[in-house]
């Protein structure tokens, strides 16, 4: 693998050619996919690159080696680099940094389907990061609110959940009865409990 010297080294260049020198079969997965879709704002200090469990090479310097086979499905080209598929790099970039739920929290919002997330996460089953990445999955599925509940009486109680307040209707009978109603995201209270704990605080003494 040889580059022209007349043109910087970027981090994309780094980028493709940790995973081209290892052939055709080679694909950036991790934190180099997620960053590579536009996900993350820096570049991995070491490429993660996926190869079938059948392939040959070994490890090179500035790159960490997987070996699995993945499905077509989650398989795509961007800008000419084989990376992981958008919905298999959210489910595995978001287990591998400090507030890596934001990754998720963003791609849902961005119109990516909780489904497609789902399907990524289960044709890869046993994968490193697979049980944090379901943790994740389930608190953004349609029990959410319910597990945030739960998570929320947890860190501010320490009791048990009991009834919350799931509907609309309820929340508007507590406003007009004089109450201060505060919504939350599940992302909230994973990743930032201190922040809403210390929100709670701030009305409760006002």
């Amino acid at each position: 693998m040889y580059f022209v010297d007349d043109r910087p080294f970027t981090d994309a260049a780094r980028l493709r050619a940790a995973v081209w020198g290892y052939g055709g079969h080679a694909v950036a997965s991790g934190l180099a996919a997620a960053w590579w879709h536009g996900l993350t704002m820096f570049a991995p200090d070491v490429v993660e690159v996926t190869m079938p469990r059948n392939g040959s090479g070994r490890s090179r310097p500035g790159s960490k080696l997987r070996r699995r086979d993945l499905e077509s499905a989650d398989i795509d080209v961007q800008r000419g680099l084989r990376v992981t598929a958008v919905p298999l790099t959210v489910i595995e970039a978001a287990v591998r940094i400090r507030g890596g739920a934001k990754i998720m929290d963003r791609a849902l919002q961005n119109n990516m389907e909780l489904r497609q997330l789902w399907h990524a996460h289960l044709r890869n089953k046993g994968r490193y990061g697979s049980p944090a990445a379901r943790i994740l999955l389930q608190a953004a599925d349609t029990g959410a609110h319910s597990e945030a509940e739960r998570l929320f009486i947890r860190l501010t109680f320490h009791s048990e959940s009991g009834d919350f307040h799931h509907d609309r209707v309820r929340q508007n009978a507590i406003t007009l009865l004089g109450w201060q109603v505060l919504r939350f995201t599940w992302l909230d209270l994973t990743e930032y409990p201190e922040r809403v704990i210390a929100t709670l605080r701030t009305v409760i003494s006002v």
